[in-house]
């Protein structure tokens, strides 16, 4: 029997900071396990935007960037930031660029616990964690809406508005998304984060969609927690999690919670989904660009690796997807540990290893 053998066509996007070398190190795992599967390649495009190219044309991306990106089957992206650049300029300029422009409105962070890692959590070793954070990626309090003025009436007489967006459309499909996914769990559990007690409109407006769609899924247990008594929950009681689903805002800041519990935002992956596929989805860990380990060949490149896991599975290769998993695991195991995490192994003799165990 011929095997069918496909070709993926990928943005990659190292950007800024330790960026680089994680997708380096991602792209050589991948292209390692595509090798000895035999069943497909990747083609890897490779670009050049960030905050070094900011610098240089004023832009983070080409004009025409989204048009570039359109027809990739995915973008694998590193990390965003400079400390000569603005934050919000860097952000909004090329990795909030492509996910709203993209309408890349699911963002899935899982938190996984690994061997060997250590978490600050006490007894964690002794648990079953593993769970997921469901992030709302268009709107919310990221919608970008807003603005300054009255800046004319003189020093500190400035006006800024920041106005958070919940549509009842956004919502609900977001939330179905999290319910779909608890399906496929062993625990099947939706937990909805709101803060409906303060924020009158929009959380209310969430609240209720959640109670309208939970009805649909009479097989998936839920809870409607507050977004502080969720920060309790994740430290006190994260066996019992299972999906988080939250907003914009709340999602980013648990899943960096979660992250951290676990040991390290080093290990975090996440995937920006279109989950209809009318565009391109983008993988990247969830670090930041860490101007000061940059260049030193430390970089913890797990997150970013298990970001191409998670890529793996958005094309249905769930079972090479389990293999990174594993090698992951195996080479923690063995004691193959970045400083950020109790070691001193290099980048180089993390991804060694990890292909090794592949």
């Amino acid at each position: 029997m011929t095997r069918t053998h496909r070709t993926f066509r990928i943005a990659s996007i190292p950007a800024d900071g330790v960026g680089t070398e994680v997708v380096a190190a991602g792209r050589a795992v991948l292209d390692r396990l595509a090798t000895t599967s035999g069943e497909y390649q990747f083609e890897w495009v490779e670009f050049p935007w960030g905050c070094e190219y900011y610098r240089s044309t004023g832009r983070m991306m080409d004009t025409d960037g989204l048009d570039r990106l359109r027809d990739f089957d995915a973008i694998y992206f590193g990390a965003v930031g400079w400390p000569d650049v603005p934050d919000h300029v860097s952000l909004w300029g090329l990795r909030l660029a492509i996910t709203q422009g993209f309408d890349q409105w699911a963002n899935v962070r899982p938190v996984r616990f690994h061997p060997a890692v250590a978490s600050p959590l006490r007894g964690a070793e002794d648990k079953n964690l593993d769970w997921v954070v469901v992030r709302e990626n268009s709107e919310g309090e990221y919608a970008g809406l807003g603005g300054r003025n009255l800046a004319a009436r003189g020093p500190g007489n400035e006006v800024a508005l920041q106005t958070a967006l919940f549509t009842e459309k956004g919502c609900e499909r977001i939330m179905r998304f999290a319910f779909d996914l608890a399906r496929t769990r062993p625990h099947r559990k939706v937990s909805s984060v709101t803060k409906s007690n303060a924020q009158q409109y929009g959380m209310v407006l969430w609240d209720e969609v959640f109670t309208r769609v939970s009805d649909d899924y009479t097989d998936v247990e839920t809870e409607s927690v507050l977004v502080d008594a969720m920060s309790a929950k994740f430290v006190l009681h994260p066996e019992e999690l299972s999906v988080v689903v939250a907003s914009n805002l709340n999602a980013d800041i648990l899943s960096d919670l979660g992250s951290a519990l676990a040991g390290s935002l080093g290990l975090a992956a996440s995937a920006n989904l279109n989950p209809e596929r009318r565009f391109p989805s983008m993988f990247e860990p969830v670090h930041g660009s860490a101007p000061d380990i940059a260049g030193q060949a430390v970089a913890n490149p797990i997150g970013a690796i298990l970001s191409g896991a998670l890529m793996l599975e958005h094309f249905g290769l769930h079972d090479d997807a389990a293999r990174v998993h594993k090698a992951v695991d195996t080479a923690l195991g063995g004691g193959i540990l970045t400083r950020d995490i109790g070691g001193s192994a290099d980048t180089a003799r993390v991804v060694a290893a990890i292909i090794d165990a592949l």
